[in-house]
């Protein structure tokens, strides 16, 4: 009798850190299908309002959301996002190469990683967190077309150093207007706001935010052509 429960106890052991690797496996492999219609929220938005933190977030659709904005974001974070299926391979390729040789990682994330990471992962500096964000980035690209993978991350990302979520709470915490219409100088300073909104205000810029977000406005216009999976017709640019 005590054999068997010995055997039985180990099972158990074995059996659970299995049911709980299938579980997390299925959580993305369900949610996804179901975000190409319903509004996701990040595990940021989750973990802040556990928290008892503020959390604003206002959905836009994507044709509600200023053309200039898209195509900033799009060769800002990731100008072959209309092309790649969710990673980078060159880029994924060059962090490894640096990670190998003992050098300082420089990034690599698509904005579809990011989307991979704002709704499944944490923001943690890790190889770990990495190497789960690459085959969650390839099913999302698989899933989801490429407007909606936008349509969520514009959605999703923190624009605010107060709890704002999504391109609209963002840009009325900065500017006090809607996200529907920007000039291209507030469209690339929301841009570069995404790295560290908690420090960086589009609203009050620094001359070195300036600086930058004058780089992310001419390389905008000058390859506005990279961000065309985002529109049905002509962009209103």
């Amino acid at each position: 009798m005590a054999g068997r429960r010995k055997k039985r106890g180990w099972k158990f052991w074995i059996v659970l850190p299995l049911l709980l690797v299938a579980a997390l496996v299925a959580i993305p492999l369900v949610l996804v299908p179901i975000y190409w219609v319903v509004p996701p929220v990040s595990t940021l938005m989750i973990g802040r309002f556990v928290a008892g933190q503020p959390v604003t977030r206002i959905w836009r659709d994507l044709d509600e959301i200023s053309d200039r904005l898209k195509t900033s974001v799009v060769l800002s974070e990731d100008g072959q996002f209309c092309t790649h299926h969710g990673i980078d391979a060159s880029a994924l390729r060059a962090e490894i190469d640096n990670f190998l040789a003992g050098r300082e990682a420089r990034g690599a994330s698509t904005i579809t990683m990011q989307v991979a990471r704002n709704l499944f992962l944490n923001n943690s500096r890790s190889v770990v967190r990495k190497g789960l964000e690459v085959p969650l980035a390839i099913y999302i690209d698989l899933v989801l077309p490429k407007r909606r993978i936008m349509e969520i991350y514009l959605n999703i990302a923190e624009w605010g150093p107060n709890g704002e979520f999504g391109i609209e709470a963002g840009a009325q915490a900065a500017f006090g207007t809607s996200a529907e219409s920007f000039s291209w100088q507030r469209a690339a300073l929301m841009t570069v706001t995404l790295p560290n909104p908690h420090v960086r205000r589009p609203g009050n810029p620094t001359t070195g935010l300036i600086r930058v977000a004058g780089i992310v406005e001419g390389r905008a216009q000058r390859f506005s052509s990279h961000a065309n999976c985002l529109f049905d017709g002509a962009p209103a640019l």
